[in-house]
């Protein structure tokens, strides 16, 4: 069967320059993991700038383009990848989508702004004849990572009882704005809590810090309706700065136990009488552990050369998905 050509528009780190990382899991870039892929070749490149250009073909060994509306005519891509800045992204999936492009990944955040968020949602829309039902994946890459899939089961089996609330905490830079430490890192933690709990994440109010703030914490609180809860499930993020460490959890509190799951972390514990105190229970740790590979963007890819093999077929990660996340970061900036 003839290969899927694939392109990529924006060849900076979550490009192609990541898999230089020796430790992350590989693959952990689009062209490592489209190169990967035995029903994907990686035909082209592009970026205005021109250094990311040189390395990006010395590396992958492909042509490169400054103009990205003449790489996608003269290569006709099948999956094109768009790693751009978030204030690009409208316009290079309305660029692929009018060229034709059947399938296009586009990096989180889904936009910077609400409004062209709408407008890419729009165009991955099944009855926008005009661009032929274009299939848009967000690269949530959680929604694809073997470990939190194995999460959202445990959690869809109910073994640990009702979801109660929701825990999580973000720490991703030492003096990064707390707001953009939110929408370039929150993107991720948002989004895996709707995907693991099956809903939809709404803000209530905040307190702590300013989000304008380069110092210091801020909690988060909303409610997340979920399809299996009846009541709305309290949710409260925590997200800091001034840590010299990285941190991204999240705790799911059940009736009969809770998860945790983050980055290092899979934890499954489970209500037991307690060893503490008689007539008491107390929280056991089972011996269910995660190990491997998540596969994480290799499975995106698979995703996308899915999307193309059988047209109609909706993503794990679709743009409805991307803009849900939006609307609710939107609500934390809009609120006083």
């Amino acid at each position: 069967m003839e290969k899927i050509n694939a392109a990529i528009i924006g060849l900076g780190r979550i490009a192609g320059l990541l898999e230089e990382d020796s430790l992350r899991e590989k693959p952990c870039t689009h062209a490592g993991a489209l190169t990967a892929n035995p029903d994907c070749v990686l035909a082209a490149g592009c970026d205005i700038s021109e250094e990311h250009r040189r390395l990006f073909a010395e590396k992958w060994q492909v042509p490169v383009y400054a103009n990205a509306a003449e790489m996608l005519r003269l290569h006709a891509p099948r999956i094109l990848a768009i790693a751009t800045y978030p204030n690009s992204h409208y316009h290079y999936c309305q660029l692929a989508a009018a060229s034709g492009v059947p399938v296009i990944i586009c990096e989180k955040p889904l936009s910077d702004n609400i409004k062209e968020a709408r407008k890419i949602a729009r165009l991955a829309q099944r009855d926008d004849l005009a661009h032929n039902g274009t299939v848009i994946i967000t690269n949530h890459e959680r929604r694809y990572a073997n470990d939190y899939n194995r999460a959202r089961a445990i959690l869809d089996e109910a073994a640990l009882g009702r979801l109660l609330s929701v825990r999580a905490v973000l720490y991703m830079s030492k003096t990064k704005r707390l707001i953009d430490v939110l929408w370039h890192d929150g993107t991720h933690l948002v989004d895996a809590i709707m995907f693991l709990a099956n809903g939809t994440l709404k803000h209530r109010q905040h307190w702590g810090a300013q989000l304008s703030a380069h110092t210091g914490t801020v909690w988060l609180e909303g409610v997340l309706c979920a399809e299996k809860s009846a009541m709305p499930i309290p949710v409260v993020i925590e997200v800091g700065a001034g840590r010299d460490y990285l941190a991204f959890e999240m705790e799911f509190s059940c009736e009969k136990g809770r998860l945790r799951i983050g980055n290092g972390i899979f934890e499954v514990w489970e209500s037991a009488p307690s060893p503490y105190a008689e007539e008491f229970r107390s929280l056991k740790r089972t011996d269910e552990i995660f190990t491997g590979p998540t596969g994480y963007f290799a499975n995106m890819i698979q995703d996308a050369v899915t999307c193309v093999k059988e047209p109609g077929r909706q993503p794990r990660s679709g743009a409805a998905d991307g803009l849900r996340v939006i609307e609710y970061l939107n609500s934390v900036k809009a609120w006083r």
